[in-house]
């Protein structure tokens, strides 16, 4: 049975000024899926992710949400159904994190509904998801790389949408902040958000992907399932790396290992 479709991208013509970066690229995100997007550097991830954001107008084509062009939503409306979290986010001077993290409740506020015991609810529990809490009245500014990408992160989360799009979450996460978000992203699409999410770790996309995305050249070369599409043949064309693919001794999925110049064994 196909899955349901909410977030759909058809015949899209995608790039920046006069460089385009995708043509003719149809897509659709299986609802309630963790898609992942994996390609090498300059492959047109980012792009493409910026485009189902609305952030990057087509040159032709559209991106649908409930069969309704990007285009027809006002910007709270869409902002309530897709959140986001880009490549790369400047914070206003003199923030602090609680307030930062409260402007996640932007959308849901109007001239008839202000802040709410819902909004509260909502960014404490965004806080104590990311390990933020005891940051909560700190400057922005004052935060590490790593902190503040989880700030970042607990904005997104307290926007609340059925939908969230993720660039590159895990920059500036030290190994141990990159496994605590990746579970926590697993989290809540078992909760039943749908995740999009570009990402430079193979393995880590395809241990917590439930559906992923090989993009080369602005084109998408392989899509399904981890087991089904990572290969070695795949990895060698998408990334350029010859490799050996064996099932993860912890989760079973595919973990790609590279081949490097032949070495003798270190004692």
């Amino acid at each position: 049975m196909t899955a349901p479709v909410r977030l759909a991208a058809h015949d899209l013509t995608i790039g920046y000024d006069r460089r385009i970066i995708s043509e003719k690229l149809s897509v659709a995100i299986p609802d309630g899926s963790f898609t992942v997007i994996v390609g090498a550097n300059a492959s047109g991830k980012s792009t493409l992710l910026r485009a189902l954001a609305r952030l990057l107008s087509p040159v032709s084509g559209e991106v649908r949400l409930d069969e309704r062009p990007l285009g027809e939503y006002q910007p709270k409306e869409l902002a309530r159904a897709v959140g986001l979290l880009p490549q790369t986010s400047l914070a206003p001077d003199g923030i602090t994190v609680i307030d930062l993290v409260a402007r996640g409740r932007y959308p849901h506020q109007g001239f008839l509904r202000q802040w709410s015991v819902d909004d509260e609810a909502a960014v404490r529990q965004a806080l104590d998801a990311t390990g933020t809490a005891d940051l909560s009245g700190r400057l922005v500014a004052e935060l590490s790389g790593g902190q503040r990408q989880r700030v970042w992160i607990a904005m997104a989360l307290a926007q609340q949408t059925p939908i969230l799009l993720l660039d590159e979450p895990t920059t500036f996460l030290d190994i141990a902040h990159q496994i605590e978000l990746m579970e926590l992203l697993t989290d809540l699409n078992e909760q039943g958000r749908t995740l999009v999410a570009v990402l430079h770790d193979l393995n880590q996309a395809a241990r917590y992907g439930s559906h992923l995305i090989a993009v080369k050249d602005g084109r998408i070369v392989a899509e399904g399932a981890p087991a089904d599409i990572v290969t070695a043949e795949m990895v060698e064309d998408v990334f350029g790396l010859r490799c050996v693919v064996t099932p993860d001794p912890v989760s079973g999925t595919p973990a790609v290992s590279a081949l490097g110049r032949d070495r003798a064994v270190r004692p």
